[in-house]
């Protein structure tokens, strides 16, 4: 007896982040608050990731950078991490100054190499 594989595409499960909007401004008061609901959705969801909607953040300053350090460190002690979606190049650049590393929405991993891009060229490669 064989069985045939069903007709038409595989089932997929396509699971999207949680996502949590940082209203603004925020404040230190909120932290607490922002970061027992980051470790719930990341233990409702079990995917790893919760987006963190920051473009109601307010002006870019410290207490951001503030709120979203202990944001990512509640999310790795709950064994994920927070994804930022609509961040400010200010806040991007302000993030990138003191050193932390965030992954956006649209943006490809560091580890990634652009798709067509050649590294290197050896002398003898054809041309692309």
């Amino acid at each position: 007896m064989s069985s045939a594989p069903p007709a038409g595409l595989p089932s997929v499960d396509a699971t999207t982040p949680a996502v949590l909007a940082l209203p603004g401004p925020v404040h230190r008061d909120d932290v607490p608050r922002l970061c027992d609901d980051v470790r719930a959705l990341l233990e409702a969801t079990g995917d790893g990731v919760v987006v963190c909607d920051v473009a109601d953040i307010g002006p870019p300053g410290l207490a951001a950078v503030d709120v979203l350090a202990r944001l990512e460190l509640a999310a790795r002690r709950a064994g994920g991490r927070i994804r930022l979606r609509g961040p400010d190049p200010a806040l991007r650049a302000l993030l990138d100054l003191v050193g932390l590393r965030f992954e956006a929405e649209g943006q490809p991993e560091e580890r990634e190499p652009a798709g067509g891009v050649q590294e290197a060229v050896e002398p003898g490669d054809p041309p692309l």
